[in-house]
């Protein structure tokens, strides 16, 4: 069972919760306000749709959207949700479609739950063979937070609140660029341990991994509302194009 997969079948029946809690349910909106200027009346993939927080509004708009997922249990959510929007079961490290895209994307933290470079690169140049000769590559990606580990391991508090406390432990493999996890979310009387894996990918580099499949970086920013990336920024959404645009 690969990571990406253990980590959806994992997390599906509190994704929503989880989401809504953290914020990324209200900036779903936002999410596909972006999106929608690179596809308007157009077509977009989502590499790993997950249950459609983004697609879902995307479609919305008026762009057809179709997805790929490695868990079931995440198709079987977007299927509750909707369904106006095609998704099927694949690996997103390395698939192949007939339809060309006017965009693809990848948003959250999805990209680095392919926890070796070679498999983020293949994602990237399935991604970049799906696009149409003007198409657009958006991802989202977190500022790798390496600061604070002790011995190789770090233990944070992400979120206290009335109801529910998030505590992240990670474990560090630097030879991989790993980060080997688990949340421990605590609600009232209940405890749920999601574990999961994922290589960091610093800016700099997703920058070279993307010229390594003909794409070139066009964009880059802080968020969805098109903030400034600055040296305190803790996510950016960057976007590429083909080398020769």
């Amino acid at each position: 069972m690969s990571d990406d997969f253990a980590y959806k079948e994992n997390w599906a029946s509190v994704y929503e919760k989880f989401n809504s809690i953290r914020g990324r349910v209200a900036e779903a909106d936002e999410t596909a306000a972006f999106l929608e200027l690179y596809c308007s009346g157009g077509s977009a993939l989502e590499l790993g749709i997950g249950d459609g927080r983004v697609a879902v509004p995307l479609s919305e708009r008026g762009v057809r959207v179709e997805g790929i997922d490695k868990s079931d249990s995440m198709l079987k959510l977007l299927a509750e949700r909707t369904d106006q929007i095609k998704a099927w079961n694949g690996d997103m490290a390395n698939f192949e479609s007939e339809q060309r895209y006017n965009l693809v994307y990848c948003a959250y933290h999805t990209l680095p739950l392919l926890v070796t470079r070679e498999a983020q690169i293949s994602c990237l140049r399935s991604a970049a063979e799906a696009l149409d000769d003007e198409g657009t590559l958006v991802i989202e990606l977190p500022v790798p937070a390496m600061g604070g580990f002790v011995g190789g391991q770090k233990t944070t508090t992400t979120l206290v609140d009335h109801e529910n406390t998030f505590v992240n432990t990670d474990i560090h493999d630097p030879l991989n660029q790993n980060l080997v996890s688990s949340l421990l979310w605590f609600s009232g009387t209940s405890v749920r341990c999601l574990p999961y894996r994922a290589r960091y990918v610093y800016h700099q580099e997703l920058d070279t991994m993307a010229e390594c499949v003909g794409l070139k970086l066009a964009e880059r920013w802080g968020d969805w509302t098109r903030g400034a990336f600055t040296e305190g920024s803790k996510r950016h959404i960057s976007v590429y194009r083909r080398a020769g645009l």
